[in-house]
């Protein structure tokens, strides 16, 4: 029996995480000091493209990526930016944003209405190419 479901998981990580508009991230998309964090699947990538300059932390190994003591730790998570998560529809996001929060990444933020949102919303994008 499901105590918790999606809905309630996210409307608790949405009230202990900062919520971000997709206007208010393409203001700051180019600072210095922020980086977008892609956690969709490759395969959303390949199908729809993403956001430029973000960077792809795929959500089943985002916090093996984030701790410093995983064997899989990437560096680019120690760099003291600001990390603003988002996923097709803003669900991921919120789910990834509370748990690298609760780990102790900050700050970190997540694009409500995720990529679908930002492309609706006249967002940049780009192709993402397979490699093989």
């Amino acid at each position: 029996m499901i105590i918790k479901g999606i809905k309630d998981l996210v409307q608790e990580a949405e009230a202990n995480i900062e919520t971000m508009s997709v206007e208010e991230v393409i203001r700051v998309k180019d600072d210095d000091n922020t980086l977008l964090v892609d956690i969709r699947d490759i395969r959303e990538l390949w199908r729809d493209g993403t956001i430029p300059n973000s960077i792809h932390a795929p959500r089943g190994m985002l916090e093996f990526w984030v701790d410093p003591n995983s064997p899989y730790y990437r560096e680019q998570f120690g760099s003291g930016k600001k990390f603003i998560f988002y996923c097709a529809g803003g669900l991921r996001s919120a789910l990834a944003a509370f748990t690298v929060k609760k780990m102790g990444l900050d700050p970190v933020a997540h694009m409500e209405g995720g990529y679908a949102k930002w492309v609706e919303s006249g967002g940049t994008t780009e192709p993402k190419e397979p490699k093989f």
